[in-house]
């Protein structure tokens, strides 16, 4: 035990280096969910206008490694958003459905009006409108109904990965495992 040099406390240096007992690491802290969604790593969205054809949109998707893009009235990300065409409507509405990409138009296969949410949002609201209605794409809009981001079920994942590391990547190995592909998982 050190000195007690101005006579107020009791100095002991033995858990000088440990953790803060108020915070241990590993516990979620429910601030990060009170952040914006401007702490999560995202990028632009890829906008298209209605009456781009699908395999445009598609083609676009797999060469910027994307689930969506969002449709807005001319096609920029400077005007209002009208739609959001996903992987699931790939599958459901084309595919599924027997349908030429090359000849179907977005206007005709989009989720027209699609819940968003204001730039401003918390991490909290996405992932409610994530969670209650089963998105994977979540568009954030500016004041004027223009999309600024399009927030991602992997945006959040990796937004949590980088503030939980060591629970999240240090894990033993469990079994035998092999990632051959990232389609397996």
């Amino acid at each position: 035990m050190l000195p007690d040099l101005d006579g107020d406390h009791d100095l002991d240096d033995d858990g000088y280096f440990d953790e803060p007992k108020d915070r241990p690491t590993g516990v979620f802290d429910a601030h990060l969910l009170r952040q914006s969604l401007a702490a999560l790593p995202s990028r632009p969205p890829i906008c298209f206008k209605g009456s781009d054809a699908v395999a445009e949109a598609m083609n676009a998707m797999q060469r910027e490694h994307r689930g969506c893009v969002l449709v807005t009235e001319d096609g920029t990300p400077r005007s209002a958003l009208t739609g959001i065409f996903t992987e699931r409507d790939i599958l459901l509405r084309i595919i599924n459905r027997g349908r030429n990409p090359a000849t179907v138009t977005l206007d005709e296969v989009m989720v027209r009006d699609p819940e968003c949410l204001p730039v401003d949002a918390s991490i909290a609201w996405v992932l409610n409108k994530m969670s209650v209605g089963g998105f994977r794409h979540v568009p954030a809009l500016d004041a004027n109904g223009c999309p600024s981001i399009i927030v991602s079920v992997r945006d959040v994942v990796e937004f949590l990965v980088e503030k939980f590391p060591n629970e999240v990547l240090n894990l033993p190995p469990m079994g035998v495992q092999r990632y051959r592909t990232r389609d397996g998982a």
